[in-house]
């Protein structure tokens, strides 16, 4: 089979790889849909992340079960399916108390550019639709195994709720799924916090009430301006940065919570600051597998749209344009299709 392969920074490659097979009983061997790149495949990409040795990229995938281990009955092999970047046996204290993102078995899928795939843990991670859904249902799915899932868990974390404000820090994928979730959830302002019109305009599309352009303390006094000099009741912290955990922090009300889950570089939290703002903080790897049923079916109702996050459509073969497109913010998500 060809999948992606990243060798250094702004290096990635379309290349032949050895075709996956079962490894486990607990295996299951998926031919891909479709496939993407993510905002977190950017850190590696731009050297902000060691590479190491060269090596296959991704963790976003929908496709149809090829192959299955002998321990996996809950997929048979003609089904489509529907998985999450960190896989789960469902079964564990960890899965059991809702957080299959920590599995005691977990594993992180990163192959997930390819052709093919095997998926680990597959009698847990991986959720069946009936019959294979239409094509133009499976970006939106594709959203559902990462940054769908991601952005529903930044506005749980938020302790999002029906009549709140929410505030969305950060406009890539993750950020307007978000604003997809609080809307689903019920809040009943939504302030995204983002610079680029396009990306803005979906977010309004998505439900956002008000646009705040403004970073760093300049985005923070615009959000207590908003707000009654208050601060939001929830705020969902979706890039990773030191300065957009600082915002998120300082945007949210006492009482109020903050739902990170940008993937954290450089980020630090001062304990006396955190300590006297009353402000919860939650976050970490998504449970997406807790959600996936539910994102699923509002995904094949039609009652939310996250493929709609796909600005730029390439062959798998064409990966690295992707990677490029998205580099220069020229895309919010490319979406690859084998």
């Amino acid at each position: 089979m060809r999948g992606t392969v990243i060798h250094a920074p702004g290096d990635v490659r379309f290349e032949t790889l050895d075709d996956p097979r079962i490894l486990h009983p607990t295996d299951a061997i998926i031919r891909t849909a479709v496939t993407c790149v993510c905002g977190s495949d950017l850190w590696p990409y731009r050297g902000l992340e060691p590479i190491g040795d060269p090596h296959p990229m991704g963790h976003e995938y929908v496709g149809v079960v090829e192959e299955v281990g002998s321990e996996v009955t809950s997929v048979r092999p003609g089904q489509f399916v529907v998985g999450s970047f960190a896989t789960s046996d469902n079964t564990c204290a960890n899965c059991l108390g809702g957080f299959p993102s920590n599995c005691l078995h977990r594993e992180f899928m990163s192959t997930c550019q390819a052709e093919y795939i095997r998926i680990p843990n597959a009698q847990g991670t991986l959720v069946a639709t009936d019959g294979v859904p239409g094509e133009e249902l499976w970006p939106g799915l594709l959203a559902v195994s990462d940054v769908m899932g991601t952005g529903w868990w930044a506005a749980d974390a938020a302790e999002v709720r029906p009549g709140s404000t929410a505030v969305v820090v950060g406009d890539g994928a993750v950020g307007l799924c978000g604003v997809i979730a609080a809307k689903e959830l019920g809040a009943e302002r939504i302030i995204a916090m983002s610079r680029h019109e396009s990306r803005q305009e979906l977010a309004r599309e998505f439900g956002a009430t008000d646009i705040v352009t403004e970073r760093g303390d300049e985005g923070i006094a615009r959000i207590k301006d908003l707000t009654g000099g208050i601060g939001a009741d929830s705020v969902l912290e979706c890039v990773g940065t030191a300065q957009a955990m600082r915002q998120a922090l300082h945007s949210a009300r006492p009482g109020g919570s903050v739902g990170f889950v940008g993937v954290p570089h450089e980020v630090a939290i001062d304990g006396q600051e955190l300590f006297f703002s009353h402000v919860g903080l939650r976050g970490g790897p998504a449970p997406v597998r807790r959600y996936l049923p539910d994102l699923i079916e509002r995904v094949l109702t039609g009652r939310i749209d996250p493929g709609r996050v796909f600005d730029l459509t390439l062959p798998l073969e064409r990966v690295a344009e992707g990677y490029e497109a998205m580099d220069e913010r020229r895309a919010v998500k490319a979406l690859l299709t084998p």
